[in-house]
């Protein structure tokens, strides 16, 4: 039968609060000290931990480019959608006369309080704006 190498000593000063996180780890799951810190040691000195921490990162950096390209092409809807807007309203919407004015005013409250109704419904049961929009449609040039 092989006879196991023997280890070798090694003293370390711990922080108490790291030595309190060890202490409870260890008692934790019913091993010593020594072996939990060995195997701590173990594992941060392994290449596999490093090239395994920059797969989870690099993993998680993917999926906030993902969603960050889904906001900038959410976002480029919504201002282009409020610019064909403004401009149709202004091109269409002649100016009134003082006394129509202050009527039209009391109208646009009822008529924006309804419409703020109707956006947090969409909003709250869908479907919304962007998923009506297909993503591979290419670009139309205004003179089209």
């Amino acid at each position: 039968m092989a006879k196991a190498p023997k280890k070798l000593r090694l003293s370390v000063y711990l922080e108490p609060d790291v030595m309190k996180a060890l202490s409870a780890h260890a008692a934790r799951r019913g091993h010593s000290l020594s072996l939990v810190a060995e195997a701590g040691i173990a594992s941060f000195l392994s290449p596999d931990a490093a090239e395994r921490q920059e797969g989870v990162t690099t993993k998680r950096l993917d999926q906030i480019d993902r969603r960050m390209t889904r906001m900038e092409r959410d976002l480029g809807i919504a201002v282009e959608t409020l610019a064909i807007f403004v401009r149709f309203w202004l091109t269409t919407t002649p100016a009134l006369p003082e006394p129509a004015a202050q009527a039209a005013r009391a109208k646009a409250t009822e008529r924006y309080d309804a419409f703020v109704a109707a956006l947090g419904r969409r909003l709250a049961n869908g479907p919304k704006l962007r998923q009506e929009i297909s993503e591979d449609i290419s670009p139309v040039s205004e003179s089209d």
